[in-house]
């Protein structure tokens, strides 16, 4: 009778795909240029985002002037529109909600067309002011400078003699005045002017001009 002996010592294999094991996943490899691109693009939204932000919250609707505005003129709603401007303290434009007060007054000085109007732009005191009177005066081409005359002229109204008179020996007299503002009749071709002179001066000009016989001599475009 034959006797089998059997080994009691276990054999280790290692587990293989034939076995039904299951292989570790393979390791990544990161490219480390591909890593910077990513940082770079992450930072350079971050940038982006902010300054979008930024400029958003730290900017406001403003009141521009849409044409040329003449000291001494009223402001109307054509002459004004609003864009978006970046805040700065330096600054102090009037903000666009504030359009409807500033319509109807005066313009204290020239505003250039595109110039963002400030507190200082316009005023509300009323023309004339005390102590001073304003009088109109219809001038033909031969009474008026050839120059266009805007408001805050500097002007004299001279007395000149009547057409069959003689000249005046000496200086001819003068009123001292300052254009208000200034429209041609599209009826006559005159260019009619309101002047503002002094209140006390105001009674003898108006009767000069009431003869017809002065002429507007420009002097001064220093504002």
């Amino acid at each position: 009778m034959t006797t089998s002996i059997r080994d009691d010592k276990t054999v280790r294999r290692e587990p293989n795909s034939a076995d039904g094991g299951i292989a570790p996943p393979p390791k990544l490899r990161r490219k480390p240029g591909m890593v910077a691109i990513a940082i770079v693009a992450i930072c350079l939204g971050a940038v982006v985002a902010g300054w979008t932000w930024s400029a958003t919250t730290n900017s406001q609707e403003v009141l521009v002037a849409r044409t040329d505005i003449e000291r001494g003129a009223i402001i109307e709603a054509s002459d004004l529109t609003t864009v978006r401007l970046s805040s700065d303290p330096a600054l102090t434009p009037v903000s666009a909600d504030k359009f409807e007060s500033v319509i109807g007054q005066r313009a204290t000085f020239d505003i250039a067309s595109g110039s963002a109007l400030t507190p200082d732009s316009f005023s509300t005191a009323s023309l004339p002011p005390t102590g001073q009177s304003v009088v109109g005066v219809a001038l033909t081409s031969a009474q008026a400078p050839g120059l266009a005359l805007h408001s805050g002229d500097h002007v004299r109204v001279v007395v000149t003699p009547a057409p069959d008179g003689d000249a005046p020996g000496g200086t001819p007299e003068y009123s001292d005045a300052e254009v208000v503002a200034m429209h041609v009749n599209e009826e006559t071709g005159e260019t009619v002017v309101d002047l503002l002179v002094r209140h006390e001066d105001a009674a003898v000009l108006a009767a000069r001009i009431a003869t017809g016989h002065v002429a507007l001599v420009l002097d001064s475009r220093d504002r």
